[in-house]
This record gives C-alpha cells, structure tokens and sequence, in this order.
C-alpha cells in the first residue's frame, strides 16, 4: 500500500468526493474554499492517495486569532473507509504543516459519531477534546422533505403549524432574492438579532452569499409585513440538501420568521433537495444555553437531530494551554 497527500485542483473530482463520503459537510464544500480565498485567509486543499487512487479529502484553513494560530479541518478529514493507515498519514501530514506555519494546535471537526470508539480512537492519535463551544453543527437538526406539503405540515408542532397559517392569514410576504443587494436589509436585521440575542456577528456573510449565488447555490429570504422586514434568512444548497445558515429578525408578534422557514423548505423542495438542514441547536441538557429559543423555534418544524463527535485538538506548541484557557473562559461566561 503506498499513500501519498497532494493538493488538490479539480472542484469536480473534490465535491464528488465529498458528497458521496460525507454529503453534510458543508465546510469541506469547494466553493466554500473560495469563501476563504476570498476573504484573504490562508488554506489549502488535499487529497489522500492510496496507489494513485483518492480515499480521502481534507481542506485546511489557517486561523491567527488573538488567542493563537491554529490550523482547523472544518467537517474533515473525510475518508473512503475509517481506516486506521489513512489517519495516521494526515495526522503526520497536519503535524508537519503545522509547525512550517508556527500553528500552535491543529483542529479537527469530523463528521463521525459521537461514539466511544470514536473518542477512543483520537485519543489515541493524542486528540482531546477542544474546550471550545459546540460549533460547526455537530449537534444540528435536519428535516426529510422528501414528503408533501401536508405531510410536512402535520410533522409540525401545532403552534409552528398555527404560526406559519396566522403570517399567510396576515398577508406577510416571502420574497426570494440572489442579488447582493439586498443583503444590507438582512444586515441591518442580523446587527439587531445580534444585540438583543448577545452574540459575534459572523465575519464573511456577504462573501459567502456571492460565491454560492453565483453557482445559484445560496438564496436569500426576506419576510414583509406592511412594507416592513421582519425576518430573513440565508439558506445554502449543497448537494441533495439546505443548509439554513444564517437567520436574522426583528423582536415582533408577528410571525414572519416562521413564514420565511416554510417558504425555504418549499423552495428546497422545488429544487430537489432530499434533505432541510437547520443547523445547530443547544444540547437537551442545557436548558439556559444561549440557542435555546432558537432551538426550540427549529424543532418545531419536525425532523431529526445528528450527533456528530465534538471537535478535537492535536497541540503543537507548549503555547497551546494557553489558547485552551482562553476558550474555556469565554465558553463559560457565555453560558455554552
């Protein structure tokens, strides 16, 4: 068996990879390579070779934050088969590129199941457990839509359902939008859900939405109400699913955000997608997490929640506890 890492230039050969290995994983997506590209930000893509023929995936952004540089595998690697040679060739690879770029840990986010043996398994690579937040969706909430509409409409909390028919019954209006445009209307509505909800905004929203819109991957959703925008939402298309992404609304009674969900699922649906994913939610065991309202609000739509393993650090550099420390201080005031 002979394996060899290269980088990898093909956005064909890549998502086709992807999506047959791993169909969630956005961040492991091509086009959102050239979001990080785009922004500036240092990243690379690599394909796992074993006797010339590709068995795994896995892009690699570089992050200098304040708390420290590290290198971060976001829903990677990706691999054919689990097999215990190809992890041992990409920690090696991810190791040694790490100390070429003075990072002081490397962070993986892996779509695999939040299993014992799986825990086990990187530990055994010298993984723990990052002290960050769950992030990048390894606990999220997905929707089959591959229903009717009044299939979907009874798989629904009866106040969601009641919800989506009083905005309909008010005359809130959907309109769907790919120009860029009309992102200064979801920022302005994204900077009021920030202050009220306390959270960072994301970085690279506007990025995101032109390089997905341009391959008519990404759709913007505005919910009106007499002239007013009350809601929004950016939703991406990826493979055979939505991935809500991005949501913004006003603190109001009437219900436009959830008019603005219904309407993306039906426009999923119209588009082929098998599934509607709604992103991350709060633990069930964390009744005063930050994402609770928002969780709650998602899962009233039906579906299904995935578990995936929570992301895992390699340190590098004895600077790391140092990095571990911070994220640990600012999970705990934040109330993750």
């Amino acid at each position: 068996m002979n394996l060899a890492i290269t980088e990898m230039t093909s956005a064909k050969n890549w998502d086709d990879f992807v999506l047959q290995y791993a169909p969630s994983a956005l961040f492991q997506s091509w086009l959102w390579g050239e979001v990080q590209i785009k922004m500036g930000q240092k990243f690379w893509r690599f394909g796992l070779y074993e006797d010339g023929k590709l068995v795994g995936v896995f892009a690699v952004l570089k992050v200098s934050a304040r708390r420290g540089i590290f290198l971060h595998v976001r829903h990677g690697p990706i691999f054919s088969e689990q097999k215990q040679a190809y992890w041992e060739e990409f920690f090696q690879f991810v190791k040694d590129l790490a100390k070429k770029e003075s990072a002081w840990f490397v962070r993986i986010s892996p779509l695999i199941d939040d299993s014992d043996e799986n825990h086990l398994f990187l530990k055994n690579f010298g993984m723990q457990p990052a002290a960050i937040h769950a992030m990048d969706a390894e606990l999220c909430w997905v929707l089959d839509i591959q229903k009717t509409k009044e299939e979907l409409l009874a798989g629904m909390r009866k106040t969601t359902r009641y919800e989506i028919r009083q905005a309909e019954k008010l005359g809130v209006k959907v309109t769907h939008s790919t120009d860029t445009k009309d992102l200064a209307s979801f920022f302005r509505l994204y900077q009021a859900t920030s202050t009220r909800q306390g959270f960072v905004p994301h970085q690279g929203i506007r990025e995101e939405f032109e390089i997905y819109a341009l391959q008519k991957k990404a759709l913007l959703l505005l919910g009106q109400y007499e002239g007013k925008i009350l809601a929004g939402a950016v939703i991406l298309f990826y493979g055979n699913q939505a991935f809500y992404h991005h949501g913004a609304s006003l603190a109001t009674k009437i219900p436009a955000s959830y008019l603005v969900q219904w309407e993306a699922i039906v426009e999923a649906q119209k588009r082929g997608m098998k599934v509607y994913n709604f992103w991350g939610i709060a633990p069930e065991n964390k009744p005063n997490h930050p994402w609770r309202g928002i969780t709650l609000f998602k899962k009233g739509f039906g579906g299904r929640e995935i578990k995936y393993i929570h992301a895992h650090d390699l340190p590098i550099s004895p600077w790391y506890p140092l990095s571990r420390s911070v994220e640990t201080i600012r999970r705990i005031r934040k109330g993750y």
